[in-house]
């Protein structure tokens, strides 16, 4: 029950006891005494007052108690109105709780959707990259079926205004021949002895037509050979290689603590073709990823080409070779290297017919002749000789990313450190990352770090 109402009851109580009980009953008898007028008077008075002050209590009180009963009444009406408004607030969140529940469902499925978009633009990206790459390939194989065919048209020119002078001679030897019959009828032996004489004359001539051919092919295959065998100067290689160097310049950027980290790193090498696809060929120590340290996943990668005055390109994607990791082949495409104008080396087809090279140092800094040896033991590289440092022109020793050429002048390999040169025989990767403004999704950092730990785990002398 509620305090203050039964407090109200306990005062209505004693109110009401004090009302009805006769005091003068309860108080002990007295000596009666002569009355009084004045103070029997009195006392009539006082009787009266004290009703007259509980009747006036017992009226406030009462209108204390419907006061409280009204109060009462209207504290139960808001305490049912707000257990229904609670009631109604208890349906709403469920009624949200289950909203939010579809929702979180709804937004689980659209994530997922928006990832296998992500997913699937990667590889419409890709497969647009490989599409443009076969393009750029059946287009170079187009200009050259078409240069083909003019060769070709050239020579059915050539060879048809040979058969028309020969015509003109078979005519003019027919109008010769009838004249001679017209002219002397007689001379028929004479004539026929003549033709003879021109038969034997063509068939040796003929003959030696033939016999000049074939001289002048073995001639063709003996210059060939000599030229194959025949050692070009170090000079001479080296001057061929400052006039067709290409500058490479990459840039990686990441996300730093306080700003971007960007490395940038430039090299000059060359362009290398196996015959079919043209590459610039570095090693890795040239790129914006030494092997020293646990990599990071970069965001954002470019490469680009320059050659003077003003040319530059931008390549789109890095191959990792499966031959030794660290060997970098970057793809060149037919307009850029038009655009270049330089040397495309070939891969030697005989690295080992001479047992000296001329190795070219820091993209061009020093050069030199230098020996090399065979490693039974690993049979994809060579050992230089490092002793032979008089016969090295610059202030140099052979280091990690010099480039190696024959004494032909192809391209022989890269030195992966300061004692053995990987031999390039071929451009099959490992792996690969394709350059752009995002390449979070490649995992650089991962890529990377398995290089290096391809790279630990070859024997000791080739790391």
């Amino acid at each position: 029950m509620n305090k203050t109402l039964l407090l109200i009851l306990c005062d209505f109580l004693l109110l009401n006891l004090l009302a009805l009980t006769r005091w003068e009953k309860a108080e002990p008898a007295r000596a009666k005494q002569p009355p009084v007028p004045e103070l029997a008077a009195n006392a009539a008075t006082k009787d009266q007052d004290l009703v007259e002050t509980m009747k006036l209590s017992l009226a406030d009180e009462r209108a204390t108690r419907d006061q409280l009963a009204q109060k009462l009444s209207s504290a139960e009406v808001t305490i049912s109105t707000r257990e229904q408004n609670l009631a109604q607030l208890q349906a709403d969140k469920t009624k949200l709780t289950a909203t939010l529940g579809d929702s979180q469902r709804a937004a689980s499925d659209l994530g997922q959707k928006i990832a296998a978009a992500a997913q699937e633009a990667t590889m419409t990206k890709e497969q647009l990259a490989r599409l443009q790459r076969e393009l750029e390939d059946k287009r170079t194989e187009a200009e050259r079926q078409k240069q083909a065919l003019a060769a070709l048209a050239q020579q059915q020119a050539e060879a048809r205004q040979k058969i028309e002078g020969l015509s003109v001679a078979v005519q003019v030897a027919e109008r010769e021949k009838t004249m001679l019959k017209e002219a002397a009828e007689s001379l028929k032996a004479q004539v026929e002895s003549e033709r003879q004489e021109r038969i034997k004359v063509q068939s040796t001539t003929a003959q030696l037509a033939q016999g000049v051919g074939q001289l002048a092919e073995k001639s063709g295959e003996l210059t060939k050979e000599i030229r194959d065998n025949r050692p070009i100067n170090a000079n001479v290689l080296f001057s061929d290689f400052l006039a067709n160097r290409v500058t490479t310049k990459f840039t990686a950027v990441r996300a730093g603590v306080f700003s971007p980290n960007t490395r940038e790193r430039e090299t000059a090498t060359i362009l290398v073709t196996d015959g079919t696809k043209i590459y610039a060929l570095l090693h890795i120590s040239d790129t914006p990823f030494p092997l020293s340290e646990t990599s990071l996943d970069w965001e954002q990668l470019t490469v680009e080409f320059s050659r003077p005055p003003s040319y530059s390109s931008r390549a789109g994607t890095l191959l990792f070779l499966a031959a030794d990791p660290r060997l970098v082949a970057v793809p060149v495409d037919a307009t850029q290297v038009a655009a270049l104008g330089v040397k495309v080396y070939q891969i030697a087809p005989e690295p080992f017919k001479f047992p000296d090279a001329v190795l070219v140092s820091g993209g061009g800094k020093g050069y030199g002749e230098v020996g090399f040896k065979l490693d039974a033991a690993q049979p994809g590289y060579v050992r230089v000789d490092n002793r032979l440092f008089k016969r090295l022109f610059g202030n140099f020793a052979p280091s990690r990313g010099d480039l190696v050429l024959s004494k032909t002048g192809e391209l022989l390999g890269i030195m992966v450190n300061s004692d053995y040169c990987a031999l390039v025989n071929g451009f099959a990767s490992a792996s690969r990352i394709d350059t752009g403004a995002d390449v979070r999704a490649q995992r650089t950092g991962d890529l990377l770090n398995g290089i290096s730990a391809r790279v630990l785990a070859m024997p000791l002398k080739l790391q």
